[in-house]
């Protein structure tokens, strides 16, 4: 048994409301490049535009009771819907962007000042372990604590004088080594 011809919209449309099947598949056929057209052309994407068509024709087929052929053509229906699931579509994206730029933002980390801070401190913590135990102990506080000369010397029972030449034998040993580092052929 072969499938009803639907050659008049008003046939088609009765047999679509009426929940034939047969209405249905020729509907796609005649209207579903329309409805695919009308979203590819508004989403700008193949994928989303396949999804859109399939779900018009799923909305119109579940929510068929509701079309009446005497109000509208079934084509008119149908670009009605469409319209309504372009604009979900529209709606999904800018939803999904909104989402996905406060999770980005929540995960950023500066890169830049990142980067050049943790290079520094690992620069910084491999000179400091060249250094002997209390220039390197003094140089610890001063730097990752960031105390002052006097509190440092309060806390180490160093007089304040002691620990001024330590930090500065220390920073001068640290920015020679530095220098030969840096140094053309080093």
């Amino acid at each position: 048994m072969s499938a009803p011809s639907f050659a008049e919209d008003d046939t088609l449309a009765e047999g679509f409301a009426s929940g034939d099947e047969a209405a249905l598949r020729a509907a796609y056929a005649r209207w579903a490049p329309l409805v695919y057209t009308l979203a590819a052309r508004s989403l700008g994407n193949r994928s989303d535009a396949e999804d859109v068509t399939q779900q018009v024709f799923i909305a119109a087929w579940r929510s068929r009771e509701r079309f009446d052929p005497t109000r509208a053509s079934l084509q008119s229906w149908l670009i009605g819907i469409s319209r309504h699931r372009i604009a979900d579509a529209h709606e999904a994206r800018a939803r999904t962007s909104r989402i996905e730029a406060r999770l980005a933002g929540e995960a950023v980390i500066d890169g830049g000042v990142f980067d050049e801070d943790l290079a520094e401190r690992a620069m910084v913590s491999e000179a400091l372990d060249r250094l002997d135990p209390v220039p390197r102990q003094v140089m610890r506080l001063a730097f990752y604590d960031r105390m002052t000369h006097s509190q440092i010397a309060d806390r180490l029972g160093l007089p304040l004088g002691t620990v001024k030449s330590h930090i500065r034998r220390s920073l001068t040993r640290i920015r020679e080594r530095w220098e030969v580092e840096d140094a053309p052929g080093a």
